[in-house]
């Protein structure tokens, strides 16, 4: 692809690959590249108001619920913010409208991070990461460099994830303002400068007067709804980056508990002949999968769908021990049934030779078959959704209606 002549600068849609030619050809000519979060970084402020600071979230999973959980601490704080971004409204939009805000919760994505060279973060947090959109970014080398863009001259925290020593590495790498600290979050005892859990309560060693011997308390971890380990983590991340803009312990209370988490993220459809159904149509990557099948046991897992390139021997091994039983459908259930005959050799496994939508509402009545009083079913895909959804929200919808009609007969 050749540059139209006089071409001064490219604005493009995030989900444009790096490789295409027109990039190459501009890059050649020295023509800049922005994406739509570099537009809105750089309009700010244009009207001669303030620029509100942007409080920034990324990683692989998690990034949804901890922007929203953030913007609820903020709005418990009183004060005037919204989730924007990855999620909600557009940040050109945010920063272009009518509307003041004093800060601003901001979802990023690895592909918005990869087009904003010149994002200046008053915090960040990246959550985890894992494997991800590596047929964009070409490899897991570029798609983490793109993650850790995040910490760029951040000026007062950058929040990482104590249990995943990749996001710790890339505040270590980052060049930031003077001052700007290195604030952990920990599901165990916080050490100085961390954010953790102690006895059911989520607490503050980071932003006390004394770290080395004060903590604040936070909220408690029924607070956080719903309260599974890896939903903890996104309230203490969440909580530091509040934290890091001066919010008080009692709005972080207030905030989590007036959250409501988005539907299809581990939402508790119905309880059946004392059996829980859960619909995690969200968990669309073997990550997310992970983290859901670990809030639960015993489990009868329905999975399958798009594997977007993934692996599942990993997944498998981890979870092998709360299966009571599988149901797979979906285009490459097979990849999933052949870690699990090699991992989980003992778990029944029901194979549904079928991708029509109709497939669901089989695979509902098949786990119910396999469950006993006292277990999960939890659908949990570990795959996209687009070889039988039109996307996880339809999917989860399709669950959900095959529960209730599971629900209605047994009634």
């Amino acid at each position: 692809a050749t540059l139209p002549d006089s071409t001064e600068l490219i604005v493009t849609t995030p989900g444009w690959q790096p490789g295409k030619p027109l990039f190459a050809a501009a890059a050649e000519a020295g023509v800049p590249i922005w994406g739509d979060v570099e537009l809105a970084w750089r309009l700010r402020g244009r009207d001669g108001r303030e620029p509100a600071p942007w409080l920034a979230v990324t990683g692989t999973n998690g990034k949804t619920t901890t922007v929203r959980m953030l913007a609820s601490i903020l709005e418990a704080a009183g004060l005037r913010t919204a989730a924007v971004g990855n999620i909600g409204v557009s940040l050109l939009d945010a920063v272009l409208g009518d509307q003041e805000y004093d800060v601003l919760a901001v979802e990023l994505s690895s592909y918005q991070l990869h087009w904003s060279p010149s994002l200046r973060a008053h915090s960040a947090a990246v959550l985890n990461l894992a494997p991800d959109h590596l047929d964009w970014h070409g490899s897991m080398e570029a798609y983490v460099a793109d993650k850790g863009r995040i910490y760029e001259g951040n000026t007062v925290a950058c929040v990482y994830n104590a249990a995943d020593g990749a996001t710790e590495d890339l505040v270590r790498a980052a060049d930031v303002e003077e001052g700007c600290r290195a604030i952990g979050f920990t599901l165990s005892t916080p050490g100085p400068s961390q954010l953790g859990v102690v006895d059911g309560i989520l607490v503050d060693r980071a932003f006390v007067t004394n770290r080395q011997k004060q903590a604040q308390e936070l909220a408690e971890v029924a607070d956080v709804n719903p309260p599974a380990p890896h939903n903890i983590a996104n309230a203490l991340a969440a909580a530091a980056l509040a934290r890091a803009f001066g919010v008080e312990p009692a709005a972080v209370r207030d905030g989590l508990r007036a959250f409501r988490p988005d539907p299809h993220r581990i939402e508790h459809v119905a309880d059946i002949d004392e059996v829980a159904y859960i619909d995690d149509s969200k968990a669309t990557n073997t990550h997310a999968a992970e983290a859901s099948l670990a809030s639960y046991e015993p489990i009868v897992w329905i999975a399958g769908g798009l594997a977007k390139g993934a692996t599942f021997d990993e997944l498998v091994t981890g979870c092998a021990k709360r299966l009571r039983g599988v149901v797979l459908m979906g285009a490459d259930r097979a990849l999933i049934h052949e870690a699990l005959t090699r991992h989980a050799p003992e778990v029944p496994v029901v194979d549904l030779d079928r991708t029509d939508t109709g497939a669901m509402s089989e695979a509902v009545r098949e786990a119910a078959r396999l469950a006993r009083p006292g277990d999960t079913v939890l659908m949990a895909p570990a795959c996209a959704s687009m070889d039988m959804f039109v996307n996880y929200n339809k999917r989860g919808e399709a669950f959900a209606d095959a529960v209730r009609a599971l629900a209605a007969e047994s009634a």
